[in-house]
């Protein structure tokens, strides 16, 4: 891990030392840039220069940094308590946090479980399916049908029904769930679906019928896997297939969840209520780590009622207070903003923006859905030069694979938007021109 500029910090020593970053051998020689402070949308670096940042934060952080509204619900919380465990314990930030999700979430969602992370909560919903079916003397229901291009995390069981190709799948073969896939519906956003599209998963149901605990996808927007925005109504056939079934549905709404799609949460596109819905990522605002795993009173219900009597999970940190008070300030601040204007004004912006990028040899296709943009290149990028020229260009991006895409702040402004895509136009221009 090197730098490329001067007033490199001496801590960064430690870091190229002991610290694994994600996705990252030990010492990859991929360049790490060390951040000083962040504010509004903007990171400082240790040598002084600031960056627009298009990522948010691996897209949580939707109110951009250092937020006045969000540093004081976590300093009026700290003054009470930092931390309690909630096994026989409660607290009114969790209260008041599960109440609004209930309130917000599709109908039907009544029952409310905190998750420490994205994949800790898809892990629990998995779970819940699984106890759920064996409360029904169903035990055999253990197995789940996913969508090739999807990604639910990086524990054991989110793992098991990420892409098998894109995903980890080979890395640990054997001792991973062996899940079912049906190919990701081919139509975009804004096409109707066709009905041979659910062929796959029909077929899957039919012959696993009394294996398949639930179906899990992630609504409209694909994210980790591919970023693939798929046609609304797939998810109002896929509803009406696992009633028909008698399969739940899980919603993984982790990084579509609170806006970025141009919808609360992209079950809205269609319309559906999930049996099982996972939300995290923007949940406190980037603040905390933080998810929650929501679910109906008839799966509730089910599994309290059958054996053990209880379902089987609980995070030491579960609803950590800081965690729910800042949560519960940042979904205020949310509905106190425009923010549907917002994701449509940037869903503007992105498109404009990013539109000149059509023109270069190596790209692909783009991308443009709510505030997420999203740059699909021939072949994979080179990450050792992409990176510190996106930085040199005074923005942070981070790509993936072929994959250049952008999820701001929901505050970003137009101009800093501009900015933004210029310098992604700019740093991939100059790539390929070989400048």
């Amino acid at each position: 891990m090197k730098l490329h500029h001067a007033h490199t910090p001496d801590w960064m020593e430690q870091d190229r030392q002991h610290i694994w970053h994600p996705y990252s051998a030990i010492d990859s020689g991929l360049p790490v840039f060390p951040v000083q402070s962040a504010s509004g949308v903007r990171l400082t670096l240790a040598d002084g220069r600031e960056l627009i940042d298009g990522m948010s934060s691996w897209w949580c952080m939707v109110h951009g940094y250092n937020h006045p509204v969000l540093n004081r619900a976590i300093e009026q919380q700290l003054g009470s308590m930092a931390h309690v465990m909630f096994g026989g314990l409660a607290h009114q930030p969790a209260s008041d946090l599960a109440a609004r999700l209930v309130e917000i979430t599709p109908p039907g969602l009544d029952a409310v479980f905190f998750a420490d992370s994205g994949s800790v909560s898809v892990e629990v919903a998995m779970k819940m399916a699984m106890q759920y079916w064996q409360t029904r003397d169903q035990p055999a229901r253990q197995r789940f049908i996913s969508l090739r291009g999807g990604y639910h995390g990086d524990t054991f069981h989110a793992m098991s029904v990420c892409d098998p190709v894109t995903g980890m799948h080979s890395l640990f073969r054997g001792v991973l769930a062996e899940q079912l896939f049906a190919r990701r519906p081919r139509r975009r956003f804004g096409e109707d679906c066709l009905m041979e599209e659910l062929n796959d998963v029909r077929d899957l149901l039919e012959q696993y019928s009394n294996e398949v605990a639930a179906v899990i996808l992630e609504p409209i927007v694909q994210g980790a896997g591919g970023m693939w925005f798929y046609a609304a109504d797939y998810l109002g056939h896929m509803r009406a297939l696992c009633d028909e079934f008698g399969v739940l549905l899980i919603a993984d709404e982790i990084a579509t969840g609170f806006g970025r799609s141009g919808k609360l949460f992209a079950c809205e596109h269609a319309g559906i209520s999930p049996d099982i819905m996972c939300v995290g990522k923007a949940l406190t605002g980037g603040y905390m780590t933080m998810a929650a795993t929501l679910t109906t009173s008839r799966v509730a219900s089910a599994i309290s009622r059958g054996d053990p009597g209880v379902f089987m999970h609980g995070p030491t940190f579960m609803a950590n207070p800081l965690a729910c008070a800042v949560a519960n300030a940042s979904i205020q601040l949310l509905f106190d903003s425009d923010w549907q204007y917002n994701v449509e004004r940037l869903e503007r912006g992105l498109k404009h923006g990013l539109a000149p990028c059509a023109d270069l040899p190596d790209v692909k296709e783009l991308r443009v859905l709510g505030a997420i943009g999203v740059v699909e290149m021939r072949q994979p990028v080179d990450m050792k030069t992409i990176q510190p020229a996106f930085v040199d260009a005074g923005v942070w991006v981070r790509p993936f694979g072929r994959l250049v895409y952008l999820m701001p702040p929901l505050v970003m402004g137009d101009e800093d938007l501009a900015v933004l895509t210029a310098a992604v136009y700019q740093v991939l221009d100059s790539i390929q021109s070989g400048d």
